[in-house]
């Protein structure tokens, strides 16, 4: 079993070593999306929101004529429950290729293989208030930060349109929607409700933004926080390979220089960033 915290006081869980194997017990549709559930019974009941697992399935995984999909692929959790010391995780699946189209095919009873959790997750707010933001399947982290501060943190959402919005369902509370096409809640940007948001808050009381979901989003909400010199944490999304910092296949950009998503992030505060659509990040 892994340790229950970092040392140094970082937000991250660290991992068990190796992959282990976790009983699906529920898979369900979510509008456009399905919602994986699986018991960990060998991984830390205290994963932190933001970090992810690497994921891939003990059937039907490196099969075929082109072995396709090979690598695992990389989530971030949705939700934990740990009733007993017995922890249950959730993940956001939407099927657009080979590995995701195989995850989202998992039957009850069948074996998810992961490793994790990986990377830093979120940090706590220090004073003030939260704002979660949450783009398409970037909601996944946005939902678990969410069930773990409480419904006081006003959760903002953007889909391309109503099938994808159906996640929205999975938040306590009454989240802000926004779609691209104006079939649920509000026809506009998410952007454009966190810019509306930080606009009316009181001044000194601007309230620490996280964020997740595509990169143009991602670069939206960090222009728009150092304009009103609002902190960030924007968790990035970047293709990975092996999810421990080895392969270099995530590094992405900083003002610091270059950092790996998989072990330095996959957070980074915002003031970190030049831009956070930067090669490596995203797909």
């Amino acid at each position: 079993m892994a340790e229950e915290s970092n040392p140094n006081g970082e937000p991250r869980t660290l991992a068990p070593l190796g992959r282990r194997a976790a009983r699906v017990t529920a898979n369900r549709s979510v509008g456009a999306y399905r919602l994986i559930e699986a018991l960990d019974l060998g991984g830390p009941i205290d994963p932190r929101p933001g970090q992810f697992y690497m994921l891939a399935t003990a059937a039907g995984w490196g099969a075929g004529e082109d072995e396709r999909p090979y690598l695992p692929r990389a989530f971030s959790f949705a939700r934990v429950r740990a009733e007993s010391g017995r922890p249950e995780l959730g993940f956001l699946v939407e099927a657009i290729g080979p590995g995701t189209a195989r995850l989202a095919a998992l039957e009850v009873g069948e074996d998810l293989l992961l490793t994790g959790p990986l990377g830093v997750g979120f940090s706590a707010p220090a004073g003030g208030g939260a704002l979660l933001v949450g783009g398409g399947i970037g909601v996944a982290p946005i939902l678990a930060w969410h069930d773990a501060l409480g419904d006081a943190a006003p959760v903002l959402l953007g889909f391309r349109s109503s099938p994808h919005a159906g996640a929205a369902a999975l938040f306590a509370g009454a989240p802000l929607v926004a779609t691209d096409d104006g079939s649920t809640g509000r026809r506009a940007l998410v952007t454009e409700l966190l810019r509306e948001r930080l606009d009316d808050s009181r001044p000194g009381a601007l309230p620490i933004v996280y964020a997740c979901g595509p990169p143009p989003m991602l670069e939206a909400v960090r222009a728009i926080c150092s304009e009103r010199d609002v902190r960030a944490e924007l968790a990035l999304e970047a293709g990975m390979a092996c999810g421990y910092g080895a392969c270099f296949g995530c590094v992405v950009p900083t003002r610091a220089g270059y950092l790996r998503l998989c072990v330095d992030g996959p957070v980074l505060d915002a003031a970190a960033l030049e831009t956070a659509v930067a090669p490596g990040a995203g797909h």
